[in-house]
């Protein structure tokens, strides 16, 4: 029997849209949605709510501030790569951990740029610990105050680096919203008991979710997209190879599970917040939108804007402005988009609208 003609870039994106729900293939609840992402990058908060909409219909943002707050089925924490994610409350013990002690070492690094003594760090998430035990929910600004009565160095970006290492030792997390502020609050208060896993297990499982959202891809993949070490992620590769199956593709060999999701259908076209799990996902780029195209995405300082894909390539760069009544949707394409994108694109800003409890007025640039 001839061997299998290697998976083209098309059927590849086409794969990993159905992986990331962009298909939307049934109705989601919000903690289902993030649960099946593993995580959901919340650098900006209203952002991650986008994403979800991108991925389920029937949401509002009302649904996801209920799961956040109100159910507090997903919580507001540092994870993959030290950075802002939403995670399923029930994954917080094993996950945060997990991919956020590579991390740890850089922020002592950093505290120690910013002249904070090397007796403080610790001594602060003690600190922190106490005033959240005895006052309940506090911003930021709060916790630096009172830590410097204590004699802790909180100037420049020393504060941002303690509240992180409290966070990052299982400390705090985000809680509730006060006058438009996210107040931190201790873990155990704001989700209660936490049950650890084993390292190793932990490792199979991260693989198992990392995988099911993001086939076909690899352990350099895993690695890039969790903030893990590399030989970390190839160890839990290793621990669920039975259950791997091998994909070649025109980019090289790629990896999934043996009944892994079908492709998405053609023609799908999405609108994707900033920071979207798509295109954080996977290290190529190209695959997705050409090195031109990405420095349009990418336009320096970290900033991923929001995009409109087509059938998994990025076709234009879109941004909102809201006022009282109505949502301004702006879409920047990359070329002339056909028709039939188009009528997609405003279907995508009417439900974007729709989830902003908006109406939309919808510009092609």
């Amino acid at each position: 029997m001839a061997p299998a003609k290697p998976l083209t870039d098309d059927e590849v994106r086409r794969l990993r849209t159905t992986a990331q729900h962009l298909d939307r293939p049934r109705r989601m609840s919000v903690v289902d949605l993030v649960r099946g992402l593993t995580a959901v990058q919340a650098q900006v908060l209203s952002a991650a709510g986008l994403a979800l909409r991108a991925r389920a219909e029937g949401h509002t943002v009302r649904d996801v501030d209920r799961a956040r707050l109100i159910d507090r089925s997903i919580v507001l924490t540092w994870a993959m790569r030290g950075t802002l994610h939403l995670v399923a409350a029930e994954d917080y013990g094993w996950l945060q951990p997990l991919v956020i002690e590579p991390r740890i070492a850089n922020a002592h690094r950093r505290l120690k740029e910013e002249g904070v003594p090397a007796d403080q760090p610790a001594k602060a998430v003690r600190l922190i610990a106490r005033m959240l035990e005895r006052e309940g929910p506090l911003i930021r600004s709060e916790i630096a105050e009172r830590l410097r009565r204590q004699g802790i160095r909180t100037e420049g970006q020393a504060i941002a680096h303690l509240v992180w290492l409290a966070a990052a030792h299982g400390v705090i997390c985000y809680g509730p919203d006060r006058d438009g502020e996210q107040c931190f609050v201790l873990v155990r208060d704001w989700l209660g008991k936490q049950e650890p896993m084993e390292p190793e297990a932990a490792l199979a499982e991260l693989a198992v979710r990392y995988l099911t959202a993001h086939a076909p891809a690899t352990q350099a993949d895993m690695a890039f997209w969790s903030g893990l070490r590399l030989t970390d992620a190839k160890r839990a590769w290793t621990a669920i190879q039975d259950r791997l199956v091998a994909m070649e593709t025109d980019r090289g060999t790629r990896w999934a599970f043996r009944s892994h999701e079908g492709l998405a259908p053609r023609g799908l076209v999405r609108l994707l917040p900033a920071f979207d799990e798509y295109l954080l996902g996977w290290r190529e780029r190209d695959i997705v939108a050409s090195a031109e195209q990405w420095s349009r995405v990418n336009r320096g300082g970290g900033w991923l804007h929001p995009v409109a894909l087509h059938d998994g390539r990025i076709v234009a760069t879109w941004r909102m402005e809201r006022s009282s009544k109505t949502l301004s949707i702006e879409i920047k394409p990359f070329d002339r988009l056909p028709a039939a994108v188009m009528r997609g694109v405003a279907t995508e800003a009417a439900g974007v609208a729709t989830f902003l409890s908006s109406s939309a007025n919808l510009v092609f640039a």
